[in-house]
C-alpha cells in the first residue's frame, strides 16, 4: 500500500510523510522490521510498542502507526522522514487494515472455530485445497484479536484461498473475528469444556461458538459436525448452504467403520456426495477422524477429488506437539502432544493409546488444563479415574491442585501411590520421568501450554535419542 492508502485503511491521519511513498510489510515487533516496512504500535498488556519506535526505524521502518502522537518520530511532509500514520487505537487499525487487505485480495476465506481440534483441521483443510488451489493458513494458533489480522495481512500476496482458524475464550470474541475475516465458508468442529472460568456452562461456551454464524449471508456456506447435539441446535437460522460431517453417524460427509490403531493412527470408510473411500491417517484417536472429515467436508467446496484427499491424508503428518510419534532407544515411544489440554481432547488420547499392546508399560505425563473454572477439581479427578480405567500403569501429573486431582482420581481407580504422583513444575516431572521410564514404555505428555509439558517430552528426545 502507498502511505496514504494505509492511513486511509486504518482509520487514521498521515500526519508525516508524503501519500504515495510505498510501503512493505507490516509488523508489531521492532526486532523483525526490515528496511521499507511499517512498525505498527500495539499497546499490550506486558509492553507498550510505543517506547519501540526508535528501534524500528533504526532498522529502517519507512512507517509507524501510533496512537500517541507524542511517540510519533516525527511530523510534516517529506520523502525522508517516516510516514507516520496517527489513529484512535492501534489494535483496531491493525483489524480495519487487515479487513481492507482481505476485500481486495479477492480471496475466498474458510474460517474454522470448535473447542477441540481447529489446528489440525485447519492443517487439514489447507493440505487438501492446496492439492488443486494456491492456499494461505494462520500460522500455529494465530486466531486471536490481533494474531488473525496479522495472518490476514499476508492475504496482499493473492492466493485464492485462506484458510484461517478463530480462537476465543470469552464471549464476543469470534464475532469480532468473524467481522474482520468476512469468511465464505465458516466450519464449526464441536462444543466441550475449554475456557469454562468464563462461562457459566457448557451452553454459555457453545452460545459464544455459534458467533461463527454471525454477519452470514445467503451466499456463505456453513460446515457443521451433525454428531454435536449443541452446534446442530444453534443453526437453524443459518441463511445460506449448509454441509454436515460426522463419524458413525447420519451426515452429508461421514467416517464409518472406524479402526483406531493405537499409535499407528486411524482407518475408516469416508463417503460423500462425489465419491467414497478408505481412509487412512496417522493422526491418533477417533476425535481426528472427525478433524478428516470436517476438511474433507470444506475441500468438496472447492472441487478437490475424494481419492486426491484421502492420499493427502495418509501423507499427512499431525502438527509438531500435537500428537507427535516419536520413537527412541530402548524401544521407549512418546507421544508428543503438549501444545494443549482440556478434558475432551485428553479423554480422546487416553482411551485411543491405554488400549495398546505393543509396549511393556504405558505412562502418562499429564499437566494440568487451565481455564476450567470452579469444575476444575472435580474434571481432573475424572480424567485421572479415566487414564487408569483405559490401561495406563504409570500417571504423572504436573501443576498445582488441579493437578492433584488427577493423581487422586488414579489411585480411587486402583493405582499405587507409587505410580500415580504429583510434581509441581515441569521440570521436577521431567527429571522424574526419564528416571522412572523403562525400555518398551508408551509416554504420553500432554497438558495446558502454560504448565510447559513440552520439557518433558524434549528431556526424554535427549537422552533417549
Amino acid at each position: 500500500m502507498r502511505a496514504g492508502e494505509l492511513a486511509l485503511a486504518a482509520g487514521g491521519r498521515l500526519v508525516a510523510g508524503l501519500p504515495d511513498v510505498e510501503l512493505g510489510d507490516i509488523s508489531i515487533d521492532s526486532r523483525r522490521i526490515r528496511p521499507g516496512d511499517v512498525f505498527l504500535a500495539i499497546r499490550g498488556n506486558r509492553l507498550d510498542g510505543h517506547d519501540f519506535i526508535a528501534e524500528a526505524v533504526g532498522r529502517g521502518a519507512a512507517g509507524v502507526i501510533v496512537s500517541d502522537t507524542a511517540a510519533a518520530p516525527v511530523t510534516g511532509a517529506s520523502r525522508v522522514a517516516p510516514a507516520t500514520i496517527v489513529v484512535g487505537d492501534t489494535t483496531h487499525a491493525l483489524q480495519s487494515i487487515a479487513r481492507d487487505v482481505r476485500r481486495r485480495s479477492g480471496a475466498k476465506v474458510v474460517a474454522i472455530t470448535g473447542s477441540v481440534g481447529k489446528t489440525t483441521t485447519k492443517e487439514l483443510t489447507a493440505a487438501f485445497i492446496g492439492t488443486r488451489h494456491d492456499v494461505l493458513r494462520n500460522e500455529g494458533n494465530l486466531n486471536n484479536h490481533i494474531g488473525l489480522p496479522l495472518s490476514l495481512l499476508a492475504l496482499r500476496r493473492r492466493p485464492e484461498v485462506a484458510v484461517v482458524e478463530l480462537g476465543m475464550n470469552h464471549a464476543g470474541e469470534i464475532h469480532t473475528l468473524v467481522g474482520i475475516a468476512e469468511p465464505n465458508v465458516r466450519v464449526w468442529t464441536n462444543v466441550a469444556e475449554v475456557h469454562a472460568e468464563s462461562f457459566a456452562s457448557i451452553e454459555g461456551i457453545a452460545d459464544a461458538k455459534a458467533e461463527i454464524l454471525d454477519g452470514a449471508t445467503a451466499r456463505d456456506h456453513l460446515v457443521v459436525n451433525a454428531g454435536d447435539t449443541l452446534a446442530m441446535e444453534r443453526i437453524g437460522g443459518f441463511p445460506g448452504g449448509v454441509t454436515t460431517f460426522g463419524v458413525d453417524t447420519q451426515a452429508d460427509v461421514r467416517a464409518t467403520d472406524v479402526e483406531d490403531r493405537g499409535i499407528d493412527g486411524m482407518r475408516a470408510a469416508v463417503e460423500t456426495p462425489a465419491g467414497a473411500g478408505g481412509l487412512s491417517t496417522r493422526l491418533l484417536g477417533a476425535g481426528q477422524v472427525a478433524n478428516v472429515v470436517a476438511a474433507i467436508a470444506v475441500a468438496l467446496l472447492f472441487q478437490v477429488p475424494v481419492e486426491a484427499m484421502l492420499r493427502e491424508a495418509a501423507a499427512f503428518a499431525p502438527p509438531p506437539r500435537r500428537g507427535e510419534v516419536i520413537r527412541l532407544a530402548q524401544g521407549v515411544t512418546v507421544v508428543d502432544d503438549s501444545y494443549n489440554s482440556n478434558p475432551a481432547a485428553l479423554e480422546q488420547a487416553l482411551r485411543s493409546l491405554g488400549s495398546d499392546k505393543g509396549h511393556r508399560r504405558r505412562v502418562a505425563v499429564l499437566g494440568e488444563m487451565l481455564e476450567l473454572g470452579p469444575r476444575a477439581r472435580l474434571l481432573h479427578r475424572a480424567c485421572g479415574r479415566l487414564a487408569v480405567e483405559a490401561g495406563f500403569d504409570v500417571l504423572v501429573a504436573v501443576g498445582g491442585p488441579a493437578a492433584e486431582a488427577l493423581a487422586e482420581g488414579a489411585r480411587a481407580a486402583g493405582l499405587d501411590a507409587g505410580h500415580a504422583v504429583t510434581c509441581g513444575t515441569s521440570e521436577d516431572a521431567a527429571s522424574l520421568t526419564a528416571a522412572l521410564v523403562r525400555a518398551g514404555d508408551l509416554v504420553l505428555v500432554k497438558g495446558s501450554r502454560g504448565v510447559r509439558v513440552d520439557r518433558v517430552a524434549d528431556r526424554l528426545k535427549a537422552e533417549r535419542a
